[in-house]
């Protein structure tokens, strides 16, 4: 080869500096070796910390994903590896690895001549030699000390390993770009699939990563990436590796199937697997800021195994049915999806139009009457795929420009979730143990929205909330499931002396109803009324209790002593509803979320059982651990299996016995459903994460997510047995007049219903006969038509009874209080306790 004069020159320099150098790494290396000459037990520093992923397990021993940080890292054995992935490593680091000690004259000469002549492939470093660096030294440290004591640690690891062992363990530790670290997580991070499967095409793609991962990525620079790729593939040709044919036929494929859509951004954390991405989060922040803290363990480095609560099988179900359900939601409120038109480059436009020009393609044309929005959608959802794979044929620089523009464009468009996008989350609960068995924080785990509304979202619950102190009522005796309550235009006054008025769902009045019915038609005057009953201090403090919210932060959550609390305007999370409601068909008994069984470490060892500290702690409190009577929780279950049945939810074909309530806010803003059957309680929401949106009329909770409630734990209970609630001792049940709530004797007329009670709490008086409750109705009115004769509302008549059909006109048909119920007090609520509009 005819050099330049001066290239002549600058080699002869090179030779006589290499020179000296080899010699003065041989002195300095005799001088080491006779200093270390005693050194024992060599394997111990060979197995020193290796970074391993921990791995997260559902209740059945399957994987749900992986905990690492910085290094994704997973062992495979050498023999498991195809022969062309360890022979393109040969070809591309170290081609004399098998014949030499570890370390290659030949190979830093050569490794010289290309930096002489511009023609970099490989460096001078024997596999040997970079492996000694990684685990002894620092290989950022560029110095001829470092230089001297890698080669030293070399011939070391000469003489303790096999070159197999070397091999496996280079392929194990190294680095190979976007946080992987080992070949099994390189490949299944960039192709999706073990080491042990590997092409020949993919075996080089790898093994150019190992020494410049940055300027040789495939998802950073595609085009630089396949030269180099074709280069090692012919190498490997060359050697005898590979026949031409299976070469192309391998470099082929891999283009044909490569996914140019994967951004420059991705990296092995990011794109991990995972089976639960918002229970996996939950997890993780439970063991850092709670189980194992203190522990000298590092959950991303520390190959644990964490055994959690979490079913699969249940989680598969949930993602599918909110996925689902917030599509229809999507639809009915009618946004859009996202329109990345105004945030794409410049540059992307112009090769969008100039492409609709040259190939005749109308859509692509950024000219009215399409707008330049409908034409970036038409090109991103259709056409960019094919071009991002074209533009792998063009030169390096054109090829680049294309394929950044393009994948830019294809980023913003996926990242750019709809500002008006309908939220939604889910947590199933298991009743008796707390086990969280499925868990969706929203539309979709991404880079950009990682929010938890599950456990972190603080949305009122609006009419669900009505169980949490109707079952205090219950337990108190204030009221019966046959307590009957009046709906009515009623006025209530805080404490700050300012006047609420509830009002019902679409405006209207029902009069008498008992409490069975007032929640089954998710009544609003009745609750408030039931709420004033019980008193601001027992409802709000039993509803902090069953939703697991302490005292002190009562006030923050909007648990204060007004009478807007009693229709749910609470800031709570599906959790703690679904919390709450698990303790009624647990009988009372406080149900804590529990999402770690145990950690074992990489060894097997039992390091942390949260589960079984939460039980401790449970027995620890005794009875403290009862929150309601189970005689009360039972009662509530019950009522709330008719809500499901018969009331707003109206269930169509139930597989087990459920139990739940829906529950819709101001404007539509929110819908819920909370409920139970008697081993799951699953709490649904759907949403927005900003204020002043609307689900859209006549979307409330009922219509919206019941469908998808129901629908979901018929398929958690397909192939479980149907069981009813368990009922406790203390129950009684008689037959009442559905009226009246009073005993129906035998001949009465009206209808009426066999009513459980808590023993003590049933009724001893019968209803009025017919006569009886004609006479009674009359004196009501003349009660309440007073007041209206008194301002000339009303003409005074001495028979009161004429005086109904105006007050019912005034009132709502049926709105005219009963006779007594089941005690005095009930008889004169509307009068006395609830400051009716017309007194």
């Amino acid at each position: 080869m005819n050099l330049p004069r001066s290239r002549r020159v600058l080699l002869n320099v090179i030779v006589v500096l290499l020179f000296v150098v080899a010699v003065s790494v041989g002195g300095m290396l005799g001088v080491a070796l006779a200093l270390n000459a005693n050194i024992t037990d060599f394997d111990m520093h060979g197995d020193l910390d290796v970074a391993l992923p921990s791995r997260l397990y559902d209740r059945h021993g399957r994987l749900i994903t992986e905990f690492f940080a910085v290094e994704r890292r997973e062992m495979i054995s050498i023999d498991d590896l195809p022969k062309h992935l360890i022979h393109a490593l040969l070809v591309r680091e170290d081609r004399s690895f098998f014949s030499h000690g570890g370390f290659s004259l030949r190979g830093t000469f050569r490794a010289g001549w290309n930096i002489v002549t511009g023609r970099y492939v490989s460096g001078g470093s024997t596999i040997t030699q970079q492996l000694a660096g990684h685990i002894f030294d620092d290989r950022d440290d560029i110095s001829v000390a470092r230089k001297i004591r890698e080669l030293w640690w070399a011939f070391q690891l000469e003489r303790h390993w096999t070159k197999h062992e070397i091999l496996e363990a280079y392929l194990n530790r190294m680095y190979f770009g976007h946080n992987t670290y080992g070949v099994e997580a390189a490949s299944q991070f960039y192709f999706g699939r073990s080491a042990r499967h590997l092409s020949p095409a993919e075996s080089a793609m790898l093994v150019i990563q190992l020494a410049n991962p940055a300027r040789y990525s495939p998802l950073r620079h595609p085009q630089r990436a396949r030269t180099m790729q074709r280069v090692v593939l012919n190498g490997m040709v060359r050697a005898g590796y590979l026949s031409p044919e299976q070469a192309d036929d391998s470099f082929e494929a891999y283009w044909q199937n490569y996914d140019f859509t994967r951004t420059a951004m991705s990296s092995a954390f990011l794109d991990r697997r995972d089976a639960a991405p918002y229970f996996s989060e939950y997890v993780r922040e439970r063991l850092e800021a709670d189980v194992l803290l203190g522990a000298p363990v590092d959950i991303h480095r520390s190959g644990l195994s964490i055994h959690s609560t979490l079913d699969l099988d249940h989680q598969r179900l949930a993602e599918q049915n909110v996925a689902n359900g917030l599509e229809r939601a999507n639809a009915y409120v009618g946004a859009e999806r996202a329109r990345a038109a105004d945030r794409v480059s410049a540059d992307l436009v112009s090769i969008i139009d100039l492409l609709g020009l040259t190939f005749d393609i109308p859509e692509l044309l950024v000219s009215p009457p399409r707008s330049r929005q409908l034409v970036v959608d038409y090109y991103l959802d259709s056409l960019a795929p094919l071009v991002g794979i074209s533009s792998l044929l063009f030169s390096s620089t054109v090829a680049d420009g294309l394929h950044q523009a393009t994948r830019s464009g294809v980023w913003r468009q996926r990242t750019r979730a709809p500002r008006e996008q309908v939220q939604g989350a889910l947590v199933t609960l298991e009743n008796e143990t707390g086990h969280i068995t499925a868990m969706v924080g929203g539309a979709g785990f991404e880079r950009i929205d990682q929010l938890n509304r599950a456990i972190a979202g603080r949305r009122t619950p609006g009419s669900a909330f009505k169980p949490l102190y109707y079952v205090a009522a219950l337990e108190d005796g204030i009221i019966t499931p046959a307590t009957v309550l009046y709906d009515a235009p009623t006025a209530f006054r805080n404490l700050d002396g300012t006047l609420y008025m509830p009002r019902n769902y679409a405006g209207n009045w029902n009069g008498p109803v008992s409490v069975r019915t007032a929640m089954a038609r998710s009544l609003n005057v009745p609750a408030v009324q039931v709420f004033h009953r019980l008193g601001f201090t027992r409802a709000l403090s039993t509803s902090a209790q069953l939703l697991g919210i302490s005292s002190d932060q009562m006030a923050g959550r909007g648990l204060e002593r007004r009478y807007p609390v009693a229709l749910g305007i609470a800031g709570v999370s599906p959790l703690e509803m679904a919390r709450a409601f698990a303790v009624f068909p647990n009988l009372g008994v406080r149900v804590d979320p529990v999402a770690i069984r145990y950690v074992e470490d990489s060894r097997g060892r039992v390091i942390a059982e949260p589960e079984r500290d939460v039980r401790i702690a449970q027995r620890r409190m005794g009875t403290d651990a009862r929150i309601v009577s189970a005689e009360a929780a039972y009662l509530m279950t019950d009522i709330l299996e008719d809500t499901f049945v018969t009331g707003t939810l109206r269930a169509r074909s139930p597989v087990v016995p459920m139990a739940a309530k829906s529950g819709t806010t101001q404007n539509w803003s929110d819908g819920w459903v909370v409920g139970s059957s008697t081993r799951y309680t699953t709490a649904i929401w759907y949403g927005f994460d900003r204020g002043g949106r609307t689900l859209g009329t006549q979307q409330y909770g009922a219509a919206l997510v019941g469908p998808d409630w129901e629908r979901y734990m018929n398929a958690i209970h397909a192939r479980l047995p149907g069981e009813s609630f368990r009922r406790p001792d203390g129950i009684v049940e008689v037959r009442v007049s559905t009226r009246t709530g009073l005993l129906a004797p035998p001949d009465y007329p009206g209808p009426t219903r066999e009513e459980l009670f808590i023993a003590g709490t049933e009724p001893t008086r019968f209803a009025p006969s017919a006569a009886e409750h004609r006479d009674a109705s009359a004196a009501s009115a003349e009660r309440l038509a007073r007041p209206l004769a008194s301002r000339g509302l009303l003409p005074l008549d001495n028979r009161f009874e004429r005086a109904i059909p105006t007050l019912e006109s005034v009132l709502g048909p049926g709105a005219l209080p009963a006779p007594d119920s089941d005690d005095d007090r009930a008889a004169s609520a509307y009068r006395d306790d609830y400051n009716p509009l017309l007194d």
